[in-house]
């Protein structure tokens, strides 16, 4: 997860456009299903990822999928993230980092009604098909902000770290809105908790000087195994 994701969801924002993300780790088949319901037009995605010290073959995932259907598909932006070599569709693929290069600075909100919807987020189909679920843009934003404000009593001067991907429900909202709503200063990371080694978390506690960590409980469990003399070796004071 790059920052570029949470960049493109505020960009389909501003222009009044409706995002739908889709979690890296899925296959180009849930991929496929997701893309054909929603009827995208545009997908935004990377070379390839980072995770558990390899590459997640982002790039090959999403043209298997369209290759499998996704009739609706006009355009695929590719981020350059790894630098790898992949395959290259011309009249349809794209460069994110061409693209923006001719774009103003300045880029007018369009104005939408409240119930304009805001994104699509598809449930994880583990217990049946997956269903679309759809946040208008008011209702989402107003809980976004108060969720964020109250449940965490954030602050301006706070840095905040939810290690949700923006794949979830809990990435959107405490990743890539609630936060920068209220003023707050987002980190993300890319990988995994436990790579290269299980003090990853609070390295990157220590370094960014993080006042609210907000992560879930099987990350919890995983690091618990540990032991405490791991995170001792830090400085959290400003947790």
């Amino acid at each position: 997860m790059t920052p570029e994701a949470v960049i493109a969801m505020q960009a389909c924002a501003r222009i009044g456009a409706i995002h739908s993300v889709v979690f890296g780790g899925f296959s180009a088949e849930s991929l496929k299903d997701r893309i054909e319901d929603a009827g995208a037009r545009v997908l935004i995605t990377a070379d390839g990822g980072f995770r558990g010290g390899k590459i997640v073959e982002l790039k090959q995932a999403a043209d298997l999928a369209l290759s499998k259907g996704c009739p609706s598909i006009e355009q695929t932006i590719v981020f350059q993230r790894t630098g790898q070599t992949i395959a290259w569709h011309p009249e349809r693929d794209l460069w994110w980092h061409e693209i923006i290069n001719n774009q103003a600075e300045q880029c007018e909100p369009e104005w939408v009604e409240s119930e304009h919807p805001l994104f699509l987020l598809y449930t994880s189909g583990s217990t049946g098909k997956p269903k679309g679920i759809q946040h208008s843009t008011a209702g989402y934003l107003l809980n976004a902000i108060v969720t964020t404000q109250w449940v965490f009593d954030m602050r301006e001067s706070d840095i905040f770290w939810c290690t949700a991907d923006v794949g979830w429900i809990t990435g959107h909202t405490y990743v890539a809105y609630g936060p920068l709503a209220v003023g707050a200063t987002a980190l993300i990371y890319e990988g995994a908790p436990t790579v290269p080694d299980a003090g990853r978390f609070w390295d990157i506690c220590q370094r960014h000087q993080v006042s609210i960590f907000y992560t879930a409980p099987t990350a919890i469990r995983a690091l618990m195994k540990f032991g405490d003399a791991i995170p001792a070796r830090y400085d959290l004071s400003a947790l």
